[in-house]
């Protein structure tokens, strides 16, 4: 039996597979409030608790770099040691793999009915795919072929710096450099991010926010979904978050286009994360490829390549499964 996790800044999911079934049908599973749990261990005991069913093995995916089996969560203050988890939960073994690293190990196995094209492309088979992933933080990862199947590859990608693509984002980087030291994609193209947006467009005077929105920020426990909820909304439409929604897509869609280009992502670029699902209308208007394909002399060959949004919300929990079945 594998206990699999799904570690996030803002939930962690926990389920328990059987060899029998597999990776695809869970026996028993539950979300928890990340931020409601002092570590990782007390949200397991409290799973295995409830659950009484007995495993042998332990597969989690972690938001955060995995570094000999230990890892410091980036945006929680948990700390997660693998021989740890072996030794208090009396495991035969505990496997530790990156967040985005288990989207990816998904990634192959997912049916066109879990995923949204925004540009079909031309795949080449067994080429390389890169996965990119905006939820709380920006992930990305990417996998290769071996000759027999893929392999999957964590990278810490959202982390790195953040390169405007015109004039406005130049302005930006200014905003942002006030604020931080340093500013990664993360800052501006995540759930963390998208605050950091709107302050831009709201206080640099291109946008007005409007008292009503003003008062939803100010109860609000995370100002990011009220955002983009505003900025779809066509019954009272909020000029200022829908500056930032575009604002976001471009970002993300040069992102993903740099992504592309440093894997040559020839086999695709697969979006996860808990944001692209809930914007797929503004997502699939021409801004986000625009900024995707605009890669100098390179633009035909980023047009080839297919771009898809993964539908699935559990996915990344599906590829810690199949990675500890893979593992067994």
């Amino acid at each position: 039996m594998l206990l699999a996790g799904d570690v996030g800044g803002t939930k962690t999911r926990l389920a328990i597979f059987s060899p029998e079934k597999g990776p695809l049908e869970p026996l028993q599973e539950a979300t928890f409030r990340s931020r409601d749990y002092p570590s990782l261990r007390s949200i397991v005991a409290e799973f295995l608790d409830e659950v009484r069913v007995p495993v042998e093995r332990a597969s989690i995916g972690v938001a955060g770099p995995v570094i000999n089996d230990r890892v410091s969560t980036t945006n929680l203050a948990w700390r997660i040691d693998a021989q740890e988890l072996q030794a208090g939960f009396d495991l035969e073994s505990v496997r530790l793999l990156n967040d985005l690293a288990a989207i990816a190990q998904a990634v192959p196995r997912l049916t066109p009915n879990y995923l949204y094209a925004l540009n079909e492309g031309k795949p080449v088979s067994g080429g390389t795919i890169g996965v990119i992933a905006p939820g709380t933080g920006l992930g990305e990862a990417f996998l290769t072929w071996d000759g027999g199947r893929y392999r999957t590859h964590a990278s810490e990608g959202g982390h790195v710096d953040f390169g405007p693509a015109d004039d406005l984002q130049m302005e930006l980087l200014a905003f942002m450099r006030r604020r931080r030291d340093h500013v990664s994609y993360e800052r501006v193209c995540s759930g963390l991010g998208i605050p950091n947006l709107f302050a831009f467009v709201t206080e640099s005077g291109r946008a007005e926010k409007p008292g009503w929105l003003a008062e939803q920020l100010a109860t609000a426990a995370d100002p990011t979904p009220v955002i983009v909820t505003a900025a779809m909304d066509e019954e009272r439409p909020c000029r200022a978050c829908a500056e930032t929604l575009n604002l976001f897509i471009s970002i993300l869609g040069a992102e993903a286009g740099n992504l592309a280009l440093k894997v040559m992502a020839t086999g695709g670029i697969y979006i996860g994360g808990g944001i692209p699902p809930r914007i797929l209308g503004p997502l699939g208007e021409p801004r986000f490829m625009e900024a995707f394909v605009d890669k100098g002399r390179f633009c035909d060959l980023m047009a080839d390549i297919p771009v898809h949004v993964i539908l699935d919300p559990k996915v990344a929990l599906l590829g810690a499964a199949c990675y500890g079945f893979d593992e067994i």
